[in-house]
């Protein structure tokens, strides 16, 4: 079985969560298995090609999970970007629009110094909202942003259009 079907076949769905008619992309089964755990770093850092990264963003909160695995292994700091209020010093805040209403990001103005190289990560690009509220938040800092990647993107939502004037890397489409 090659790298990409292993880690399909660690990701299951649990119909009807967290409301009736969604289909939810479990990655705890993943996160167990240390050897689909090292595909999924070793083929997201492959795909930068050997690209400097100063920093990685993980957006809350399975973000967090390959975010701090792949800072780690790029010898590139980590940042958090989190949901309104969770961040202890003063931040920079970003609303975005969900499925079903709005809500808020922030991330620590000191986060990122103009002119880093940033590579921005989540599990999943669905409609793209979170990740677009990211990218402007990088962006007020004077971030460089290399590239978004993601384990996964549902194609059908077409979350890649907002995100169109940047890299976008998925390895499960």
């Amino acid at each position: 079985m090659d790298k990409i079907a292993y880690i399909k076949s660690k990701i299951r769905d649990v119909e009807n969560f967290p409301k009736e008619g969604i289909i939810f992309k479990d990655i705890t089964p993943l996160l167990m298995d240390v050897k689909g755990v090292t595909y999924v770093i070793d083929t997201l850092v492959e795909n930068l090609h050997g690209q400097r990264i100063d920093k990685v963003i993980g957006m809350e909160s399975r973000g967090f999970f390959f975010g701090m695995l792949l800072a780690q292994r790029l010898n590139a700091g980590f940042v958090p970007v989190r949901k309104k209020g969770k961040l202890p010093c003063k931040t920079i805040a970003q609303t975005y629009d969900l499925e079903y209403g709005q809500d808020v990001l922030e991330i620590h103005e000191d986060a990122i110094n103009k002119g880093e190289n940033i590579l921005i990560h989540d599990d999943i690009l669905a409609t793209g909202g979170t990740a677009e509220a990211v990218v402007k938040l990088v962006e007020r800092l004077g971030g460089n942003i290399v590239q978004l990647d993601f384990l996964m993107e549902l194609t059908f939502l077409n979350g890649r259009n907002k995100l169109k004037d940047y890299p976008v890397y998925s390895i499960i489409s």
